[in-house]
């Protein structure tokens, strides 16, 4: 289970998050609504330690989050961000950030699950393709679904999907939604969205409104 008691979060005197609480049960699909600047990416950020809080306490398993090693905590956690993060490298090791050790073939059938590999073969080099920094020369979608491979290569128990599907064409949001339909099998996941058709079938919807939870339910 995922805890956040009575968390709050400032930035500049300006409160993100005030006297937040609420608990991601182990293998629940967790949505988080709300439009920019509610709250809800601010979650995301101090689950993954990014920042920490002023007040409260984030517990993973029981076990507070300031006193796992922070390795040991980024390993159990999954990021798919709106923003994907791409090195000027090929596609395979782009991929492979998921998991350095991986072999070939686990690239491969990662990026097969994310939907990504018929159109990796499609380009001159398939996966030896070079990149530019940031996906220059990909689609939105594109960069996505290498994310989503990352995801499916690390194989972690927590996936974290922040607004994912906000800026693709209609033909990438398919394969997006098909790749990620199959990635939360399993696992204990936190969607972050602004559109509550993108969170419907979640077990709990929590709806942030500047800062503060509004209501919560399924």
């Amino acid at each position: 289970m995922i805890k956040f008691k009575n968390i709050t979060k400032e930035f500049k005197e300006k409160k993100a998050l005030s006297n937040v609480s609420f608990n991601v049960n182990e293998g629940d699909i967790f949505g988080f609504l709300g439009p920019s600047g509610s709250g809800k990416t601010t979650v995301a950020n101090l689950l993954l330690r990014f920042w920490d809080t002023e007040q409260g306490q984030i517990t993973v398993g029981g076990q507070s989050i300031k006193d796992i090693d922070y390795d040991v905590l980024l390993s159990k956690i999954s990021i798919v961000m709106q923003n994907v993060v791409l090195f000027a490298d090929t596609i395979y090791e782009n991929i492979r950030v998921g998991k350095k050790n991986a072999t070939r073939e686990q690239v491969i059938e990662a990026a097969k699950k994310a939907q990504i590999h018929d159109f990796i073969m499609t380009l001159p080099d398939g996966y030896d393709t070079q990149v530019g920094e940031n996906g220059v020369g990909l689609s939105g979608g594109q960069k996505q679904r290498i994310s989503i491979a990352r995801a499916f290569l690390k194989d972690a128990p927590i996936v974290v999907l922040d607004e994912i599907t906000s800026n693709v064409d209609p033909i990438n949001e398919a394969k997006i939604q098909k790749a990620i339909s199959e990635l939360v099998v399993g696992r204990t996941v936190m969607v972050i969205a602004h559109h509550l058709r993108t969170i419907r079938g979640a077990d709990n919807i929590i709806v942030f409104n500047k800062g503060s939870v509004s209501e919560m339910g399924t």
